[in-house]
């Protein structure tokens, strides 16, 4: 793919079943483990509890992508995991894809995000931590790798 630029203006809408080639490749080029299986993406794409979003810009159609998990009478929502393709990286992907969540969860009467991230992924807290969030917590041995986690969390509602 070619570069995007910086200005790109990033759409992020409701991923489809037609996505789902696009979201198990960028799972996988994503995520060593801990991985969504096709089977998951295609369970969440039609869930009440789960909602899964797309980001595209300037005719790319798929640059990243969101999940979010709602539990029935929780005012807690979970972003479950979030990806942006190599060559999006730093262009407002991943701001959009997270803003997008964060209405998605307000819309759905929920008062706060919640999220983990791996301890070692510091371009990943730099961003949830510049838009809002607070760290929360901490889980050991989180990842099926053994890596531990912080706990994110911001108010939406």
């Amino acid at each position: 793919m070619t570069p995007m630029p910086a200005t790109a203006a990033v759409r992020v809408r409701r991923a489809e079943l037609s996505d789902l080639d696009d979201l198990v490749a960028l799972e996988e080029s994503s995520f060593a483990t801990d991985r969504l299986s096709r089977e998951q993406y295609r369970r969440h794409l039609d869930s009440e509890t789960a909602q899964v979003l797309v980001a595209s810009a300037n005719h790319r159609r798929f640059l990243g992508t969101a999940v979010v998990f709602f539990r029935k009478g929780s005012k807690v929502a979970r972003l479950y995991s979030i990806a942006t393709h190599a060559e999006a990286r730093g262009k407002g992907v991943g701001s959009a894809l997270l803003e997008a969540s964060e209405q998605l969860a307000k819309r759905r009467g929920c008062k706060v995000l919640r999220l983990e991230v791996r301890t070692d992924n510091a371009v990943a807290i730099r961003l949830y931590e510049r838009l809002g969030y607070d760290r929360i917590g901490r889980y050991a041995r989180y990842y099926g790798d053994g890596a531990d986690a912080w706990r994110y969390e911001k108010k939406v509602g």
